[in-house]
C-alpha cells in the first residue's frame, strides 16, 4: 500500500501548473492526482478523488479574486482533513489573516517563487498533511511588522503556557484546551495573554494574535 501523499493542484496558468506538477514529479513521497485550471474543477476533483492536500493558486476562475482563500474556508467544513497550500504572486498579511482564522492548523501560505524550489514546495506538502501550519518569511516579516522571524518570548514561556500554545497551534479552541488540561476556560484566557506578552504580540498588529502565535510555536517547534 502506497504511503504517498495525494496532492490535487489547482492553477490557471498552464505553464506554473505543469511547473508545480514537475516540481513534484521526483519527490517518493508525493503523488500528483489531479492538476485542474479553475475552482470549480478543482473542487470537482476533490470530491472525486479525496487527496491529502491541495495546492492552490489565491486566484483562479471564475473571478480570480480570491477563490483559493475561499476554497480553503470551504475544506474546513467540507474535507476538514484536507489540507491546503496556498500560492500568492503577492504577500496579503490580509488574506494570510483569513486563512488561518478560526485555528485552522492544516493550512500553508507560501509565495510563487517558492515553486522554484521543490524542496520547500515538499515541505509545505507534508506540513499541512501533518497539521503543521507554514506561512512564508516574507509574509511573516509584514505580519509582525519586523525583519527577525525569530521574536523573543519563546525561550521565556513556561512549561504551561508552552502546553496552552501547543495546543493552540494544534487548532484547539480555549474551551477544548481548557478540558485536555483540566483547567478552567479563564485559566486558559489568562495563560494565552500571557503567551501574547511574552511573544510582543499586541493589538496594534492589527492582524490574529492567534494565528500569528500558532505560527511562531510551529516554527520553533520545526527548528526553522
Amino acid at each position: 500500500m502506497s504511503t504517498r501523499l495525494r496532492v490535487a493542484v489547482g492553477e490557471d496558468s498552464f505553464l506554473v501548473r505543469e511547473g508545480i506538477v514537475q516540481a513534484l514529479a521526483d519527490a517518493p513521497s508525493i503523488e500528483v492526482v489531479a492538476a485542474e485550471p479553475d475552482l470549480d474543477a478543482l473542487r470537482a476533483a476533490i470530491d472525486r478523488l479525496s487527496p491529502d492536500v491541495v495546492i492552490t493558486d489565491i486566484r483562479m476562475p471564475p473571478t480570480k479574486t480570491d477563490e483559493g482563500i475561499r476554497l480553503a474556508t470551504e475544506l474546513q467544513s467540507t474535507h476538514p482533513s484536507v489540507g491546503v497550500v496556498v500560492l500568492s504572486q503577492h504577500a496579503s498579511p490580509s488574506y494570510a489573516t483569513t486563512l488561518f482564522a478560526d485555528g485552522a492548523s492544516q493550512r500553508a501560505y507560501l509565495l510563487k517563487d517558492r515553486v522554484a524550489d521543490p524542496g520547500h514546495l515538499v515541505e509545505a506538502i507534508e506540513s499541512v498533511a501533518h497539521g503543521r501550519p507554514m506561512l512564508d518569511a516574507k509574509i511573516v516579516e509584514l505580519l509582525l511588522g519586523v525583519a527577525d522571524q525569530r521574536r523573543p518570548g519563546l525561550e521565556d514561556l513556561t512549561p504551561r503556557e508552552l502546553d496552552v500554545i501547543a495546543l493552540v497551534a494544534a487548532g484547539r479552541s480555549n474551551d477544548a484546551i481548557a478540558e485536555e488540561l483540566v483547567v478552567t476556560r479563564r485559566a486558559v484566557e489568562r495563560h494565552i495573554n500571557g503567551i501574547f506578552a511574552k511573544l510582543g504580540l499586541d493589538e496594534s498588529h492589527g492582524v490574529n494574535r492567534r494565528v500569528v502565535a500558532a505560527l511562531l510555536y510551529a516554527r520553533s517547534s520545526l527548528g526553522s
